[in-house]
């Protein structure tokens, strides 16, 4: 699946839908547009295929390696991203380049791609699109369904809490045991989707790896250090960012325990739909680095009845300030097992 691009580009109505777009030798019809964020822009697309054959041996599917993916309805999510410079278009070759190494049911795989050079218009200084297509998961993410929840005044159960965070324990599993070892980085619940599913938990599986680096880094300088902390503050979610990466020393071993601070951030959001720290931004004076890296967490009423104190406990033992003492995923795992044998029903 190599950057390449065949047939005509874009000319559609993004808004009304209706229009085609290619990528590589497959075709694909706009639906409809389902968010945007900075330069990118999702869409609803339906793979085209032709009278004689049919979803299931279309183009798509004699590219993708795991049918498990494919669409039963040729329905995929497309993101298209404009390109404004060199940099910008590294980035993205990066995300496709790391997208790649992973495949685990918990993560989001990329199933096609392709970038192009385009001529810059009046409205818009870009020089490049990237296509990227992947599965599509109606139900949104764990953060829009925080929105819907909060309307109704109503939370996840227990079991549900602890089966969505085992999902999520398992795709970052899979990421911290490649050599090397790769962080995400940005975990949070706007990277979680979620479909759901009659009679038993969420399917969560974590998206977005446009900040997913190689995961231990050796910070020997000031220079270095506050490199890093640049670094995080464009890649990294700030109420889910672990205290290394706000006040990093100069003579520091950076590792995927990063990770582990974002999933306790994670795990209390699944519970309260928001980070431990985020009552930090709502208070006169309040600061958010200091809540951090002084752990102050607080903990809301949440529901009736309330979630076990052992829940709070494991949250608390996943942000631990020091990264040297803060546990590691197979940690986190046998531990959240522990939890869901005497939890969950």
């Amino acid at each position: 699946m190599g950057c390449t691009f065949s047939g005509f580009n874009a000319m559609y109505d993004a808004a009304n839908g209706g229009g085609d777009v290619w990528i590589n030798d497959i075709r694909f019809k706009i639906v409809r547009q389902l968010g945007e964020g900075g330069f990118a822009y999702v869409y609803l697309v339906k793979e085209v295929t032709s009278d004689s054959s049919s979803i299931s041996a279309g183009g798509l599917a004699k590219k993708v390696k795991d049918p498990s993916h494919l669409s039963d309805d040729g329905t995929y999510a497309m993101k298209k991203v404009l390109i404004q410079n060199n940099e910008q278009l590294e980035l993205v070759r990066e995300e496709i380049r790391v997208s790649s190494l992973f495949s685990h049911h918990n993560l989001l795989p990329l199933l096609d791609h392709a970038i192009i050079s385009v001529k810059p218009t009046q409205e818009g200084s870009w020089n490049h699109e990237a296509y990227l297509l992947f599965p599509v998961h109606l139900d949104g993410t764990l953060l829009d369904n925080f929105k819907a929840m909060s309307a109704k005044n109503d939370f996840f159960s227990t079991s549900d809490v602890l089966q969505i965070f085992r999902q999520l324990c398992a795709g970052l599993e899979h990421m911290h045991s490649l050599e090397p070892p790769y962080a995400h980085n940005d975990i949070k619940p706007g990277n979680v989707l979620l479909t759901h599913r009659k009679g038993e938990s969420p399917l969560a599986i974590l998206m977005d790896f446009g900040s997913a680096r190689p995961a231990r880094r050796q910070i020997r300088s000031r220079s270095e250090a506050l490199q890093l902390q640049e670094w995080a503050s464009e890649h990294c979610a700030a109420p889910f960012r672990a205290p290394e990466l706000w006040d990093c020393p100069s003579h520091a071993d950076v590792d995927e325990r990063t990770d582990i601070w974002a999933l306790g951030c994670t795990l209390y959001a699944i519970m309260y739909g928001v980070s431990p720290f985020e009552y930090a931004l709502g208070e006169s004076g309040g600061s958010l680095q200091l809540a951090i890296v002084n752990v102050q967490i607080k903990w809301p009423a949440g529901p009736k009845p309330q979630y076990p104190e052992a829940l709070h406990q494991f949250v608390t033992w996943m942000l631990q300030p020091q990264p040297s003492v803060r546990p590691r995923i197979d940690d986190i795992i046998f531990h959240v097992d522990k939890l869901i044998s005497k939890f969950s029903q």
